[in-house]
């Protein structure tokens, strides 16, 4: 299959076939994240308060697998552009062999700090226990993630997003289905996770096989080569610590918030699921043109670098404006799905909307940081990342929270996102003078 036509398409069209069916697979894949909370809540609220605090552990292992996806990514797609298939083909390999020593170590790891992790934000034996029974379960699959996704930016760096839909949709329909059956309580949801996922790499693996695309995965480009794979990791690490962040974060609030109840604890495990349909389809967007852009820069095609960044921004502000409307007009009814106790509705629904204010705004970061990958300008994307989850929010939520309570965590993600929008968009333009 031939990749130019990521250069010689009109952007716009372009953009749309690339972004759609990951727009659709994440919304998907939204779907999953809240129906698979809904029946780990009917559980009881403990099991829901299990599952947010394992979710920043979860979420690290995601972001080195996703991370280190991206860098293969960009290199690929780099590659192709300039029309380099051979250092494609052992960007990918190296970083598919990469990809599965990474999953071994955090299964290993992941598993032995849980215990421990656990004991730090709850002293209740069933949360700890529920917690255990969830995380071991989903952690023995951390090699099955990496590949998943080694596979996912493979197939999106060569433009085929039609494959990386149908693999996640598989994945995600089958745990949708598989979450209330058998019933085992939270090690049901766990498992049904785990199955999903395998399904997801079946779907690759076929199209892998019988559809080839134009980089492969071969023992010949498995050579020594450090110039691959520190540019996979100067790309890489960045990504995973963008991505990684948030666990900290989430750990950090978590702290803050146990202080007045636990029920602020689950508020925010609550956010963060939901959230998740909003910024997964806005990244269905940037991984759409996180290919086209690299590609382009590539071929320094920098008019068609500049039209697919902005299209891209006005296309995520849509989605982010949605999710406000949402928020402001349900927060109550959105909250009730993972809760039936008053107290935490109510005290849910006003965080959802002071925390909505800023869903607007946040889209010039996110966009820019999703284009700075592509380019392979790892290190500025990192920077942003840290000014929204490091420099700004956790000092501003904890110095707001003495004086406002919980509410003054909620009012630091939409301060925090103010300013992070000033920072993205500096940086975009000193990026782009440089190139």
């Amino acid at each position: 299959m031939n990749s130019t036509f990521m250069k010689e398409k009109p952007v716009g069209p372009l953009l749309a076939s690339m972004a759609l069916p990951m727009v659709f697979s994440m919304l998907v894949n939204s779907l999953y994240n809240i129906v698979d909370s809904f029946f780990v809540a009917q559980i009881s609220e403990q099991a829901m308060t299990a599952l947010s605090l394992v979710y920043p552990v979860q979420n690290m292992i995601n972001a080195v697998a996703i991370g280190f996806g991206i860098g293969i990514n960009a290199r690929v797609s780099y590659h192709l552009g300039a029309g380099d298939k051979k250092m494609a083909d052992t960007a990918a390999t190296h970083g598919f062999f990469l990809s599965v020593i990474h999953g071994i170590l955090m299964t290993v790891i992941s598993i032995a700090v849980m215990p421990v992790f656990l004991q730090m934000y709850t002293q209740d034996e069933t949360v700890i226990r529920m917690g255990l029974e969830y995380s071991t379960i989903v952690f023995l699959f951390s090699t099955v993630i990496t590949i998943s996704l080694f596979f996912e930016k493979l197939f999106q760096a060569v433009g085929r997003m039609k494959v990386s839909m149908l693999a996640l949709l598989v994945g995600c329909i089958c745990n949708i289905i598989l979450d209330p059956f058998p019933k085992l309580g939270i090690r049901g949801a766990a498992l049904a996770t785990g199955i999903g996922q395998v399904l997801t790499i079946a779907v690759y693996m076929v199209f892998y096989i019988l559809k080839p695309i134009p980089v492969r995965v071969t023992p010949k480009a498995l050579k020594t080569s450090k110039e691959t794979d520190l540019s996979l990791y100067a790309i890489g690490v960045p990504a995973i610590l963008n991505l990684a962040l948030p666990s900290f974060l989430i750990s950090f609030l978590n702290s803050v918030l146990a202080a007045y109840s636990d029920s602020y604890v689950v508020i925010l495990g609550i956010y963060y699921k939901l959230q998740t349909f909003l910024y997964l389809p806005a990244n269905g967007i940037i991984q759409g043109m996180r290919p086209l852009i690299g590609y382009n820069f590539g071929a320094r095609e920098m008019k068609r670098v500049k039209k697919i960044f902005r299209l891209t921004l006005e296309s995520s502000c849509v989605i982010m404006l949605f999710g406000t409307v949402i928020c402001l007009l349900a927060s109550g009814q959105l909250m009730g799905l993972f809760t039936t106790t008053p107290e935490t509705i109510a005290a849910g629904s006003r965080a959802l909307k002071i925390i909505s204010a800023g869903f607007l705004v946040s889209a010039v970061s996110v966009t820019t940081s999703g284009a700075m990958e592509g380019l392979g300008k790892g290190t500025q994307s990192l920077v942003i990342s840290l000014f929204r989850y490091v420099v700004v929010i956790m000092p501003t939520a904890y110095l707001l929270s003495h004086f406002m309570g919980p509410d003054g965590v909620w009012n630091a993600f939409w301060i925090t996102e103010v300013f992070t929008a000033i920072v993205s968009v500096m940086i975009y333009h000193k990026t782009l003078k440089k190139a």
